[in-house]
C-alpha cells in the first residue's frame, strides 16, 4: 500500500472513534485514527467520565468514613481530606486507562497520530503535527471529534475561578462556595463531589426542574434526596453575570419572575450543555450538511452528505453519550465493510453516578402521555429488598412502564444503589422487545438488588410478593 494511505482515516480517538477504529481493524481495514490530544481517549477518558467517576467514588468513600462507618460498628478517628493524594489518583486512573487504549491499537495494528486533522476531499486529510503537515489518502473517513462546553453570555470561562466541568476536575482546594449553572448530568455529578469533600453546593437551573430529560418521578426523587445531603437549588432562575470582585466571584440571578438575588462563589462552574466540536474540520469547505445547532447530518449509515464521509458520536443529532458514540462507531465502520448494523436509540440507557445513583432506558411516563399510548406502572422500593437493607441503601426506586395489551417494556427508571449497573438488565429487555412478564419470570439471585426489578416488573400486575 502507498505511503500515507489507509483504508479508513478516524478522526478523533475518544469512545467513539477509538473503538471504531478497532472495529474497523477487525474488519481487515488499515487504519489511522488522529487526535488532537497528545493522550488517546478523547474527552470521556481524559477530562470527562473517567475522572468525574473516580474522584465521585473516591469523595463517595471520604463521606462514608465520615458520616456512616459507625453504623456498622467501624470506629475512626478524626478523617482529614488529603485533596492531593486524591487528585494524584484519579489521575493515575486515567493514564492506565490512556495507555491502555495505546496497546489495544498496537495489538489490532492501528496507527495513530496526534495533530489536528482537516478534510480536503472526500479521500484525503491534511494532519497538522509538531513535526509539520502531512497529507493522507483514505475510501473511507470518519468524523469522531466528539463536543466542547457551552458557556454564557459575556462569562468567559478560564478553568480556575470559572470553570468547566475540566477545570472542576482539577481544582487545587475545596472552594468554601461553589455555584453550578446547569441542573443536568455533568453539574449534579460535579456538585456532588464538592459538596462532600466540603462545599456549601447550590446549583442555578433554567428549567423548574432537574434533569429534563429524565422521567419526572426520578428527577423529583433526586431533587429530595440531593437537597436533604445539603445541595441547595435555584430552579427556573437563570444567571444574568459573573464579575469577580477582589478574591471572590458575584453571580446575578434572576428568578422566572424577575427578583434579582446576587450570590457570593469561590469557584463558579458552568453546566449548562455542550455543543459539537467541528471547528478546523472544514465542513463548509466541504459541503457538509449540519443542522441548525451545528450537528452534523447524517443517514442510516453514518454517512454525511458527502459520500465516503462519516460522523458519529456528540457531532450527530442525540444524546450526548459515550456509549452511544461507541455503538454508533461499530454501525458506521460495519457498514463500511458492506456488512448490516444499526443502533436501537430505544435501549440506550443514561446514568447520573450520584448518590443515588439515577438510570434510566426507554421512554418516560411523561413521553407516553404525550404519545397517547396506553401504558402500565409498576414500582418497587430498595426499602423492601433485602439486599439493599444489608448493604445500608434502601433510598430509591424501581419503576417498569410497560404496554397496556402487549406488556412490552417501554421504559424502566431506577434510582437507588448501584442503578447504573442494574440498568442494564432493563436495556437488554428492551433490545430484545421483552415484555414485563419476561422480566418477573426469570430467576434473579438472591439476595441481590436485581430482586428490585424482578420486584418491579411483577407489580406491573399488581403481583409483587415482598410489598
Amino acid at each position: 500500500m502507498p505511503q500515507n494511505k489507509v483504508d479508513l482515516i478516524v478522526i478523533g480517538a475518544g469512545p467513539g472513534g477509538y473503538v471504531a477504529a478497532i472495529r474497523a481493524a477487525q474488519l481487515g481495514m488499515s487504519v489511522l485514527c488522529v487526535d488532537k490530544r497528545k493522550t488517546l481517549g478523547g474527552t470521556c477518558l481524559n477530562v470527562g467520565c473517567i475522572p468525574s467517576k473516580t474522584l465521585l467514588y473516591s469523595s463517595h468513600k471520604y463521606e462514608v468514613t465520615e458520616h456512616h462507618l459507625a453504623e456498622h460498628g467501624i470506629k475512626v478517628g478524626k478523617v482529614s481530606l488529603d485533596l492531593d493524594q486524591m487528585m494524584d489518583r484519579k489521575n493515575k486512573v486515567v493514564d492506565q486507562l490512556t495507555k491502555g487504549i495505546d496497546f489495544l491499537f498496537k495489538k489490532n495494528k492501528v496507527s495513530h497520530l496526534f495533530g489536528t486533522a482537516r478534510l480536503l476531499s472526500p479521500e484525503e486529510v491534511s494532519v497538522k503535527t509538531e513535526k509539520g503537515e502531512e497529507s493522507w489518502h483514505a475510501r473511507h473517513i470518519l468524523i469522531a471529534t466528539g463536543s466542547e462546553s457551552l458557556s454564557l453570555p459575556g462569562v468567559i470561562i478560564d478553568e480556575k475561578k470559572i470553570v468547566s466541568s475540566t477545570g472542576a476536575l482539577n481544582l487545587i482546594k475545596v472552594p468554601k462556595n461553589l455555584i453550578v449553572v446547569g441542573g443536568g448530568y455533568i453539574g449534579l455529578e460535579m456538585g456532588s463531589i464538592w459538596r462532600r469533600l466540603g462545599s456549601q453546593v447550590t446549583v442555578v437551573e433554567f428549567m423548574d426542574r432537574l434533569v429534563p430529560q429524565m422521567d419526572q418521578e426520578l428527577a423529583s426523587a433526586l431533587h429530595k434526596s440531593l437537597t436533604k445531603q445539603g445541595i441547595t437549588f435555584k430552579l427556573s432562575s437563570k444567571v444574568k453575570s459573573v464579575t469577580e470582585k477582589k478574591d471572590k466571584l458575584l453571580v446575578d440571578v434572576e428568578s422566572s419572575s424577575g427578583k434579582p438575588e446576587t450570590h457570593d462563589a469561590d469557584v463558579v462552574l458552568i453546566a449548562t450543555g455542550r455543543k459539537p466540536f467541528t471547528e478546523g474540520l472544514g465542513l463548509k469547505k466541504m459541503g457538509i450538511a449540519v443542522n441548525e445547532k451545528g450537528f452534523i447530518v447524517v443517514n442510516e449509515r453514518y454517512e454525511t452528505s458527502i459520500s465516503g464521509i462519516y460522523a458519529i458520536g456528540d457531532v450527530i443529532p442525540g444524546p450526548m453519550l459515550a456509549h452511544k458514540a461507541e455503538e454508533e462507531g461499530i454501525a458506521a465502520v460495519e457498514a463500511m465493510a458492506g456488512l448490516y448494523s444499526h443502533v436501537n436509540y430505544e435501549a440506550i440507557p443514561s446514568v447520573i453516578y450520584t448518590s443515588p445513583e439515577v438510570a434510566s432506558v426507554g421512554k418516560t411516563e411523561e413521553e407516553l402521555k404525550a404519545a397517547e399510548r396506553a401504558y402500565k406502572v409498576g414500582k418497587f422500593p430498595f426499602l423492601a429488598n433485602s439486599r439493599a437493607k444489608a448493604i445500608g441503601e434502601t433510598e430509591g426506586f424501581v419503576k417498569i412502564l410497560a404496554d397496556s395489551l402487549s406488556d412490552q417494556v417501554l421504559g424502566v427508571h431506577i434510582i437507588g444503589p448501584d442503578a447504573g449497573t442494574l440498568i442494564a438488565e432493563a436495556a437488554l429487555a428492551m433490545e430484545f422487545s421483552a415484555s414485563s412478564e419476561d422480566i418477573a419470570r426469570t430467576c434473579h439471585a438472591h439476595p441481590t438488588l436485581n430482586e428490585a426489578v424482578k420486584e418491579a416488573a411483577l407489580a406491573v400486575e399488581d403481583r409483587a410478593i415482598h410489598i
